[in-house]
């Protein structure tokens, strides 16, 4: 438990990076200076993995710190709404902020890379890219613009394909099909047909209890019971092509990260690096109970998009990135440095991840 509240903590440290008040002494490292911040999230309050992995960040960047570093956290809607989250800490409202870069696509097409592309990087591959691949400096480059300074700060690993009232069994079966799905996801989803709907975690229930959306993707498992999703879906469809493995991210104001000592910076580096561990390895085993339960309940129906489906979107997916690409120039370095990366990734996998697991349910 001890080893888990520091890596948990950690990446809340990273949250902490922000500058917030601090008393008037002079800079340098472990000059003894205090901060305070406050952090907002696009997450419900105290929601299991995204939301309560922030609050223990928050716990122990002032732990870890001797309490030169404190954070309150707001949950979404507490002091900006989910969707916000990104412009209060560029603008220096809040110090830091806990979210996911696909919300932020109306910023910068670039964004909803280092969260998740369709049919693209697993979360293994992503920490890869991001750390030794070159994705995280590109990462840095498009928010500097913003006056923004990012790190990954957990993954969900393979998402869940998303709850339906209706069967799957055709490409057709999705025109028409009003579905809560975010990113580039959603824009294939409207090329195939279907009517993508944004929303944050806290609406969706009722959205689908009301028939106002026919589907939704949120999570995995583990999320997804805590949203009550199967008491409003019957069919559960995987694999989750959409998001295979979303990076959350935590944002710090580029003005209080440079405020900060080096000392404060280096505990909020690596703490963010322990924690985007440590909430991978959490969906991981929660996702896994979780599945089991609604196995064992038999009150859902689990479901495989049909090959013909996921290839169509698969082709849509390309489509859609070939023209962001050839539309930004951002986007066509961030995609290159992506795209090289899953290039070579993907053999090494063939051979490693995926020969395995055929072989472990011979």
């Amino acid at each position: 438990m001890k080893r888990r509240d520091i890596l948990t903590g950690a990446g809340a440290l990273a949250l902490a990076g922000c500058a917030g008040s601090q008393e008037d002494q002079a800079p340098g490292a472990g000059d003894g200076r205090r901060f305070s911040w406050r952090m907002v999230t696009t997450w419900p309050p105290n929601f299991p993995g995204v939301g309560t992995g922030a609050n223990e960040l928050a716990r122990l960047i002032e732990r870890t710190s001797g309490g030169r570093i404190r954070i309150r956290v707001y949950a979404a809607g507490e002091l900006v709404p989910a969707f916000e989250v990104f412009d209060a800490v560029s603008r220096g409202n809040a110090e830091m902020g806990h979210g996911a870069g696909y919300y932020w696509r109306g910023k910068t097409e670039a964004a909803q890379f280092f969260t998740a592309i369709p049919f693209g990087l697993t979360a293994v591959e992503m920490n890869g890219w991001l750390y030794f691949g070159g994705g995280l400096d590109l990462y840095r480059e498009v928010y500097e613009a913003f006056n923004l300074v990012p790190f990954p700060a957990g993954n969900t690993g393979v998402q869940m394909g998303g709850w339906f009232n209706r069967e799957i069994n055709s490409l057709s079966d999705l025109r028409g099909l009003r579905m809560r799905i975010p990113g580039l996801g959603g824009e294939v989803l409207q090329r195939a047909g279907g009517t993508p709907v944004n929303l944050p975690g806290g609406e969706i229930f009722t959205a689908m209890q009301t028939r106002t959306i026919d589907a939704v993707e949120w999570v995995g498992p583990y999320n997804d019971i805590a949203f009550g999703l199967h008491r409003v879906a019957r069919y559960y469809y995987y694999p989750g092509w959409q998001e295979p493995g979303p990076t959350l991210e935590c944002i710090i104001g580029k003005r209080a990260w440079d405020s900060l000592p080096e000392d404060l910076q280096q505990i909020v580096a690596t703490c963010c690096s322990a924690v985007n561990d440590q909430l991978t390895a959490e969906y991981y085993a929660r996702n896994s109970r979780s599945l089991r339960q609604l196995r064992e309940e038999g009150r859902i129906e689990l479901r495989q998009f049909p090959d013909d489906v996921l290839i169509e979107l698969k082709r849509i997916s390309k489509e859609m990135v070939d023209e962001l690409a050839g539309a930004d120039p951002v986007v066509a370095r961030v995609n290159q440095s992506y795209r090289d990366y899953l290039d070579i990734s993907s053999d090494w996998m063939r051979i490693s991840e995926q020969a395995m697991l055929r072989a472990r349910d011979l």
